[in-house]
């Protein structure tokens, strides 16, 4: 159970903070009972009856900013690992200040029930991942997001419309929490898949403040209607060239610290960049068709990535658009890869209809078979993930 100090002056928000977390969220709020603003993180913990257990500062309405910056200054300083939320206008004055004073989000007054739930959750996640870093003894339990890469070595084989359904499918389960991310520089359609217009990109995230700062990063993602984000490719195929390797790692590190679930749509082969997603993976899903060339391609796939070891435990071998009548059967391609198939996702005229309409088959209630492989699928990652290996076999690639 999570805990939570808030300060303010209108108990008409107290009291909505704790409908949130005795209804959405699971937590204790505390309200600060002091007569006079609290000067440093020890008054605020000297209140509370477990103070080590305190996950978030919520600085509510009514207080003045220039106090306000300057106790959340203070937390940031002596208790980094304590989540200080701002309830205030976000005015870009606002935003940059509160950037400077170390404050995790932004809550605008009339926000509800729902959006209020979802800073928190984001807050009690920072506050966990941080602890993680100050406590080496914790990290091995810090509840880092599950990282899903979607991998396959050619391309039309369906590997973008089986990312996008994975994420919503994942959405769908926990709202918010999840982010999906384009590393197709060159020809990325996840945009598209989603029918979304994306005002910034994976361009934009791995450079500038986004870089050092997750809410900067959290500004970048695009929302869409399954309450899933997105974080698009680039607009302009060169602009993959100012992308490293080292900015794909610490992407993935900084939003596996903020969401649940982290789904990586990669280009086809074993780019740079997708060797760097798969170093971060907690999961991979390989992606083949059926046809013979896309079977020895991904078999080609496999022993490299098998030689590099950078195949977790976790590994999901996909069929895609499989058709009995195509003359491969499924005993043929399992034979031809030399590794079990976890998922056989048939050939449908649904999932075509979808990917034209920028709707994902689930999305919507589709019983069509290939959405209840989709399903399926997405079931696989309702368990633990496997302990994260870092091989650094990126930059072993032509050794």
């Amino acid at each position: 159970m999570s805990r939570y100090v808030v300060i303010t002056t209108e108990p008409s928000f107290a009291d909505r903070l704790a409908l949130v977390t005795t209804g959405v969220l699971s937590g204790e709020v505390h309200v600060w009972a002091g007569t006079q603003f609290p000067r440093d993180p020890h008054e605020v913990i000297a209140q509370l009856a477990h103070p080590a257990f305190l996950d978030v500062l919520v600085l509510g309405p009514g207080i003045p900013l220039d106090q306000a910056y300057r106790l959340a200054g203070e937390f940031e300083m002596q208790r980094p690992d304590i989540a200080v939320l701002l309830v205030a206008q976000p005015t870009p004055e606002v935003l940059l200040t509160a950037i400077r004073a170390g404050i995790r989000d932004i809550v605008e007054p009339e926000s509800g029930p729902a959006e209020i739930g979802v800073f928190l959750n984001r807050a009690v996640r920072s506050t966990q991942t941080r602890r993680a870093a100050l406590d080496p003894q914790a990290r091995a339990a810090s509840s880092r997001g599950r990282v899903i890469v979607v991998a396959s070595p050619k391309g039309g084989v369906g590997k973008t419309t089986l990312a996008t359904n994975i994420a919503v499918g994942l959405a769908q389960q926990v709202p918010h929490g999840v982010v999906l991310v384009d590393l197709d520089f060159q020809f990325g359609d996840v945009a598209t898949a989603l029918s979304l217009i994306p005002e910034h990109s994976v361009h934009d995230a791995v450079h500038g403040p986004a870089r050092q700062d997750t809410m900067v990063l959290k500004s970048f993602l695009s929302a869409h209607p399954t309450d899933l984000y997105a974080l698009c490719a680039p607009p302009q195929p060169d602009a993959a060239e100012s992308l490293t390797a080292d900015h794909i790692s610490h992407l993935l590190t900084q939003l596996a610290g903020e969401y649940r679930f982290v789904v990586v749509d990669t280009s086809p082969g074993l780019s740079d960049h997708t060797l760097a997603a798969l170093d971060e993976a907690t999961d991979v899903v390989l992606v083949s068709g059926i046809d013979v060339p896309s079977i020895r391609g991904m078999r080609k796939e496999i022993d490299v990535l098998n030689e590099l070891q950078m195949i977790p435990a976790t590994r999901h071998m996909v069929l895609n658009h499989v058709n009995p009548r195509d003359g491969v059967t499924v005993k043929d391609a399992r034979d031809a890869l030399g590794v079990d198939v976890d998922c056989v996702v048939p050939s449908s005229r649904a999932v075509r209809l979808s990917t034209n309409q920028g709707v994902p088959l689930l999305q919507g209630r589709s019983k069509d078979t290939a959405a209840r492989a989709m399903r399926s699928l997405v079931q696989r990652f309702s368990s633990p993930p496997a302990v994260v290996r870092r091989h650094g076999a990126r930059h072993r690639v032509g050794t």
